[in-house]
This record gives structure tokens, C-alpha cells and sequence, in this order.
């Protein structure tokens, strides 16, 4: 698959624990920011009854996704919780030809296949204050069973420990003020000369 790049471009990748709070920093940042491109990914769970295909995901089959795989349609994919996640490479490359600035809502495995193909590509990790904070707010979501709260919970440690390879670390203590420091690590990086 064949990478274009415009120099005034920004590839932006989020990723978190779940519970951190990605998805409503990227609904809030969307909303404030809508010259931002956010790309939306595929995946083969199945939608949590707020989340309208096409929209939050692209929701298909095992089976069409392991067609996409073989055809190169990812950019990058992975298998998280048992359900498959990728992101289309010809969204991604068409938003950078178009210069548009591009944010990435996946998660650890997704953003250093990201990383390897766009090393220009500025990496954010969203963490929850306290880890215990976690397993609350998955409770609060009422989408996940007490056994899979407790796996994403073991794999949320393990996100955790490789978050010292991103660019950035954000804590969400408070929502408004995340969302602050992201729009400042945008601004500043779309500020420097290679941009």
C-alpha cells in the first residue's frame, strides 16, 4: 500500500485503557474542531445500542474482515477483547493527500503498526487518574459483563506499561481540561516547522 504525505498534515493517534474516556475526548474534540478528520474504524464486534454504523464503526462480519485483511485494506488492525479493529488505509492516505488532519481512536497494538508506516505520526495516551477509576467507569457503561470488565481491566495494565512509547502522556482528571492539554499538543505540534 503506497503512503502519501502533505507536509502540513497531522496524523494524530489516541489510545487509552477502556474506561479512560477516548471515545468522549474525541466526540468533544470533533465537536470543538471540525476541520479534523476522524477516522472511523472497522471492527467485528458487535455496536453498543448508542452506536450507529458508519458512524462510531463500521460493523462487519469475521468473515469480511479477514477478506480485508487479505485484500491490504488496513492500515493497521488488531484483535482487542476477542473482536477485530483495523482502519481503512485508503481513508487514511486520501485525508493526508487532501492535507486534512487525521485522528486515530485505536488502540496500543493499532498505533505502533501506525507509527511504523508514519513515523511523523504524533502518538497521545490517555490514562484515568486512578486505575480503580477504571473498573467504575466500565460499570457505569452497563455493556460489559463483570468477567469482561476483569479482561479489560488485565489488558488495560498491559496497554498501561507500553504507554511510555507515545509522544504524549494526558491524564483525564477532569474532561474540559483533557480535552485543553490535547488541543495544545495539536496546535503545538501543527506549529512546527516540518508541518
Amino acid at each position: 500500500m503506497k503512503k502519501e504525505r502533505e507536509a502540513s498534515a497531522l496524523i494524530l493517534i489516541l489510545s487509552a485503557p477502556s474506561g479512560a474516556g477516548k471515545t468522549t475526548l474525541c466526540q468533544k474534540l470533533a465537536e470543538r474542531n471540525p476541520h479534523l478528520y476522524f477516522s472511523v474504524s472497522y471492527t467485528t464486534r458487535l455496536p453498543r445500542p448508542e452506536e450507529k454504523d458508519g458512524h462510531d464503526y463500521f460493523f462487519i462480519s469475521r468473515e469480511e474482515f479477514l477478506k480485508k485483511i487479505k485484500g491490504n485494506f488496513f492500515a493497521e488492525w488488531a484483535e482487542v477483547h476477542g473482536a477485530l479493529y483495523g482502519t481503512s488505509g485508503d481513508s487514511l492516505n486520501k485525508a493526508i493527500k487532501n492535507s486534512q488532519d487525521v485522528v486515530l481512536n485505536i488502540d496500543v497494538q493499532g498505533a505502533l503498526q501506525i507509527k511504523k508506516k508514519y513515523p511523523e505520526a504524533v502518538s497521545v495516551f490517555i490514562v484515568s487518574p486512578v486505575f480503580g477509576d477504571l473498573k467504575e467507569r466500565l460499570k457505569k457503561r452497563k455493556t460489559e459483563t463483570g468477567e469482561d470488565i476483569e479482561k479489560r481491566l488485565r489488558h488495560a495494565k498491559k496497554e498501561i506499561a507500553q504507554s511510555g512509547q507515545y509522544d504524549y502522556k494526558i491524564t483525564n482528571r477532569k474532561l474540559e481540561e483533557a480535552l485543553g492539554e490535547l488541543e495544545e499538543k495539536i496546535t503545538f505540534e501543527k506549529s512546527k516547522p516540518n508541518r
